[in-house]
């Protein structure tokens, strides 16, 4: 039997899974998918972008071994004027917690938005002040910790207000609307995550 592929850009306020407890809304509100279909890896709840699912076990265990390193770039709003100083410590690593831990993030690229990128407002949107500015940053990981952008940036001191994740390896959100999915064939999914045969 055919796998199947779908990628799809996760909503703000949604949780990464099909079935919940509580009155959070899933993907099953946006997603109509077969049942054996599920998302691989996560984003947080109050995070958005792209998020892969797929029955496939051989891309779950590609995109979550830390062995198989892969770019994952995040646009996200930050709280104040970013400067090149704090551009520099998020591209150097900075320590952040995890699990009551001290971690050292690793290299990563990272660089200031000269203008906003082109994004779907959010649902609700971010609470302007005009007394505070803010900006965006793109920053590339080859990792993906919990939280780990939003702890990468507080460290510098600055707060992440929005958090996009735009593209894993060579598949972006381009033409991919908030609440949108799309099916990809075997053949373009592997190509894009770059997945060799052998693994």
């Amino acid at each position: 039997m055919l796998n199947k592929y779908f990628i799809t850009h996760k909503p703000f306020n949604v949780l990464s899974q099909f079935t919940t407890g509580d009155d959070k809304k899933t993907l099953k509100d946006y997603f109509d998918v077969p049942p054996d279909v599920y998302p691989v890896g996560r984003l947080d709840f109050d995070s958005e972008g792209l998020l892969i699912l797929t029955d496939d076990k051989k891309v779950n265990q590609y995109l979550l071994n830390p062995l198989y390193s892969h770019e994952r770039e995040y646009w996200v709003q930050v709280e104040g004027e970013m400067t090149e100083q704090a551009i520099g410590k998020l591209q150097q690593g900075v320590p952040i917690k995890i699990d009551g831990k001290t971690y050292h993030t690793k290299k990563c690229k990272a660089h200031k938005f000269s203008s906003p990128p082109p994004v779907d407002e959010r649902k609700p949107p971010i609470r302007f002040r005009k007394s505070v500015p803010d900006s965006w940053i793109k920053i590339i990981l080859t990792e993906g910790k919990n939280r780990q952008v939003r702890k990468m940036t507080a460290h510098v001191g600055f707060s992440t207000l929005r958090l996009i994740r735009y593209r894993i390896e060579k598949i972006t959100l381009e033409h991919l609307h908030s609440g949108e999915m799309k099916m990809l064939t075997h053949k373009e999914l592997y190509n894009l995550l770059q997945i060799k045969k052998d693994i």
